[in-house]
C-alpha cells in the first residue's frame, strides 16, 4: 500500500525498520513510500538506492543519507522548516 510522508515526518517512517539495515532491505521496505517535498515528491526507496552506503546503523544515519540525496530546493527555503509553527 503506497504512502505519502512529509519530510518533517521522515524519522518516524525510517523507524519502521530494524537497525542496522542493509541498503537493499531499506530500499525494499520503503519502495512504496513517497516523500512530500517543498518542490514536489520523491520515492523514498529509489532515493535510498542512490546511496553508496551498503548498510545503515541507525535512523540518524539513514536520514542523513536520504537528505544528502535530495536537491537543496527539495527541503524548502534555506533556514526554513516545515515543522515550525
Amino acid at each position: 500500500m503506497a504512502r505519502e510522508v512529509k519530510l518533517a515526518r521522515l524519522d518516524e517512517e525510517l523507524a519502521n525498520v530494524e537497525y542496522p539495515v542493509e541498503r537493499d532491505e531499506a530500499v525494499a521496505a520503503f519502495e512504496d513510500v513517497t516523500l512530500a517535498l517543498a518542490d514536489g515528491t520523491a520515492n523514498l526507496g529509489r532515493t535510498i538506492d542512490r546511496s553508496d552506503a551498503e548498510r545503515f546503523e541507525s535512523v540518524d544515519e539513514l536520514r542523513s543519507e536520504v537528505l544528502s540525496q535530495l536537491p537543496r530546493r527539495a527541503v524548502g527555503e534555506p533556514y526554513q522548516s516545515e515543522g515550525e509553527g
